[in-house]
């Protein structure tokens, strides 16, 4: 299918060139981004208009994407929802992972979905670049669509913000910081009985307010869209987490390292904060295979290092005793 072509912002090119990087895999991974916001502009239509069912936007929005790197200088693309990698130019210098619409059942509440992607060096490593630590990322990002349809960038050299106007991407907002300080978490409550120990502990705390030992009142959210997560946390900071579970299933977590984890741990990091596995940080884990799973925690630093913290220790008595629980003998 045919893609139009949508700058990303006038001062992509002069950004990359002012960093020294604007030549080889640099400059495919610049060339990737300005395909993959055009697609994106093509797939904001779509979704405005209603005009594909939810079930079938994926399928369609993995095929905009995949024509609009067609002839760019990338080796091959990993998509979530393809067995194995789609080769696209033979000798290409990048490989890029894609996650086409994150969530794509939340547009049948008219929720947010999203884009998540990322571009790395070819190598010499197994899966030609696929599996390699997100530390090596070139680009990685998020593309929103919601009320606007926002793009959220990385290069290795801080996190920026865009939004689609009539005249493509414009920047908005340069050097994204997490605020240190956010009374929000997100994570799936649903889940709770499945959590670990510390984890369970952790979000205990957060629950019992001002009247726990964390002295403060919490809010949670959840969008159960990582793209929507990971916007919402650049904007306004707190946590995301989704632990690994007791569930066999789920004992080595939920989220796709090389699509998902690893993108967001790198627009994370780069707007002061952190992301972790709950105990290595997410762009120092060597990806085995393409579909690997992994426990996401990210967010302001200082609230990763205190999950970090909770993981790592043992657990005060009244964890653990009936008779020191929030409805145990001794607490009313």
């Amino acid at each position: 299918m045919a893609v139009p072509h949508v700058p990303l912002a006038p001062t992509l090119i002069g950004d990359l060139a002012a960093h020294g990087r604007c030549s080889g895999p640099a400059a495919a991974a610049a060339d990737v981004v300005a395909r993959l916001a055009a697609a994106s502009a093509e797939l904001a239509r779509k979704i405005a208009t209603r005009t594909t069912e939810p079930c079938v936007l994926e399928p369609w929005a993995r095929a905009l994407y995949r024509d609009a790197v067609t002839g760019a200088d990338v080796a091959a693309v990993g998509m979530a929802g393809e067995a194995a990698p789609v080769p696209v130019t033979r000798g290409g210098s990048v490989v890029v992972t894609l996650v086409a619409v994150d969530e794509p059942a939340n547009l049948g509440m008219d929720a947010p979905v999203g884009t998540i992607f990322s571009v790395l060096p070819v190598t010499d490593a197994v899966g030609g670049g696929l599996l390699q630590p997100g530390r090596r990322h070139l680009a990685a990002g998020i593309i929103l669509f919601g009320p606007a349809t926002v793009l959220a960038l990385t290069f290795g050299h801080g996190t920026d913000g865009y939004v689609l106007g009539p005249a493509g991407f414009t920047s908005t907002r340069r050097g994204l910081q997490l605020p240190p300080e956010s009374a929000v978490y997100a994570i799936n409550a649903a889940n709770a009985r499945h959590w670990h120990r510390g984890i369970r502990s952790y979000v205990a705390d957060l629950v019992s307010g001002s009247s726990g030992p964390r002295q403060r009142d919490f809010s949670m959210r959840w969008f159960a869209s990582l793209a929507a997560e990971t916007y919402a946390i650049l904007s306004r900071g707190g946590i995301y987490l989704y632990p690994a579970e007791s569930r066999a299933p789920y004992g080595h977590g939920r989220m796709r390292l090389v699509y998902e984890a690893n993108p967001v741990a790198q627009l994370c990091e780069q707007a002061g904060g952190a992301a972790t596995d709950g105990h290595t940080p997410i762009l120092d884990l060597v990806p085995g295979a393409l579909h690997q799973r992994t426990p996401l925690v990210f967010g302001s630093r200082t609230k990763v290092e205190r999950v970090h913290r909770y993981l790592a220790g043992a657990p005060a008595r009244h964890e653990d005793s009936p008779l020191f629980s929030h409805r145990g003998l001794f607490r009313s």
